[in-house]
């Protein structure tokens, strides 16, 4: 079994080295995974002109049904807005390099956070120094992991596609209309 040591205050401390501890991960969802391969798409392989829900689907792998209700929203926070019609589809609001995965994330989800958002007001009132604490930390880090976000751009997703050499298909689509 653990052992027990002091801490710092003279106070016993369990150490339970024997069992097993499941950490959860922190990720992005894959709302948010499959938003930023849409903008990726649009901004790559269309250079930004209108581009329909079914070609997103079929280049990145993401289910067409999906994509149309995080277009809905990513048209909601402004990052995209929609054209009707045999040449219609989706367009960036802005350049890609105005648009920054923080924004993308903030629009689809809210704020970036690893702490409990809805208890961290709570938390911060706390009585008891160590959830205060904790919760200081993860604040911290919360902004840190935004500002992260907020400096990498659609742009820089781009940029990344061609180092890694992946080129954008120049075939000419043709639109029949009758």
């Amino acid at each position: 079994m653990g052992d027990s040591r002091c801490n710092r205050r003279g106070g016993l401390v369990l150490d339970k080295s024997d069992v097993p501890i499941q950490m959860g991960t922190v990720k992005l969802s894959n709302k948010g995974r499959y938003a930023i391969r849409a903008l990726f798409d649009i901004a790559f392989f269309n250079e930004g002109r209108p581009t329909q829900i079914r070609d997103i689907s079929e280049r990145q792998g993401i289910p067409s049904r999906f994509l149309e209700q995080i277009f809905q929203d990513l048209k909601r926070a402004g990052i995209v807005s929609a054209k009707r019609g045999p040449q219609g589809g989706y367009t960036l609001s802005k350049r890609p390099s105005e648009i920054s995965l923080g924004e993308v994330i903030r629009g689809l989800e809210g704020p970036i956070a690893l702490g409990e958002a809805k208890d961290a007001e709570a938390r911060r009132k706390s009585p008891q120094d160590g959830i205060r604490v904790i919760e200081s930390v993860l604040s911290d880090l919360s902004r840190k992991v935004e500002a992260c976000f907020d400096e990498t751009s659609i742009a820089d997703v781009c940029e990344r596609a061609e180092q890694q050499g992946m080129r954008a298909s120049n075939e000419q689509r043709y639109v029949y209309v009758i």
